[in-house]
């Protein structure tokens, strides 16, 4: 009887775990589901970022260089970031890296390639949809506002990602900040420190001006 006992009480511990974790998954991806309607619903967005390394294993801790800055508009899968003194463009079909220090413009076709383990901005309110298993994170107070996380692990052994964090401000909805862990043990942090949605954007704001460019002296891959 003890070990029947035994057997019993393990299969039970084993359905209550499985089934709090299916739990949560379901409560994540109704959360990130809700964040994703809500800000793919608007007709663009603009963000201002910061951005945080830390790796204690090569000797980069938290606060040892300032935050990157930087910024970026969205529309649809549209988008125009200005980072690390670099834009890029993307039009939807076309990306376009604008290097302004060396005035060298490169095109490729297509997004950036996401099979390198960073999660790219067209991405933002959709990556969660395939290939991660979702876990509810903690609920936290950062700054006076009500921060809930949700976990996010790769399904492929061999990507360079450990984990993803999304911190989703409970009365907003909205993204408050991406924290990524590699498998190398670095942890980068983006922020959001600037939200506006529905700016008046000129007609070809996300199109590429080749002419503007060649005007300047900027040599076009």
């Amino acid at each position: 009887m003890d070990s029947i006992r035994k057997i019993w009480i393990v299969c039970m511990g084993l359905f209550v775990t499985n089934f709090a974790f299916s739990q949560s998954a379901k409560e994540a991806k109704l959360l990130l589901d809700e964040v994703s309607v809500k800000m793919s619903a608007y007709k663009n967005l603009f963000i201002g970022f910061s951005q945080t390394l830390e790796n204690e294993d090569a000797g980069i801790k938290k606060g040892d260089e300032p935050p990157i800055r930087g910024e970026i508009n969205i529309s649809g899968e549209k988008y125009h970031l200005e980072y690390l003194g670099n834009t890029f463009l993307y039009d939807g079909k076309k990306l376009y890296v604008i290097n302004n220090d060396e005035k060298e413009i490169s095109i490729t076709n297509g997004d950036l390639d996401s099979d390198d383990g960073f999660i790219y901005p067209s991405k933002l309110f959709t990556f969660y949809k395939e290939g991660y298993q979702l876990e509810m994170g903690k609920l936290q107070n950062i700054s006076g506002r009500n921060i809930q996380f949700v976990k996010l692990h790769p399904m492929d052994s061999s990507s360079e990602i450990e984990r993803v964090e999304l911190g989703i401000d409970a009365k907003t909805k909205h993204i408050y900040n991406l924290i990524q862990t590699g498998t190398n043990g670095s942890k980068t942090t983006f922020t959001i420190t600037k939200f506006n949605s529905n700016e008046p954007l000129s007609e070809g704001f996300f199109t590429f001006d080749k002419q503007k460019y060649l005007s300047k002296n900027y040599k076009i891959d």
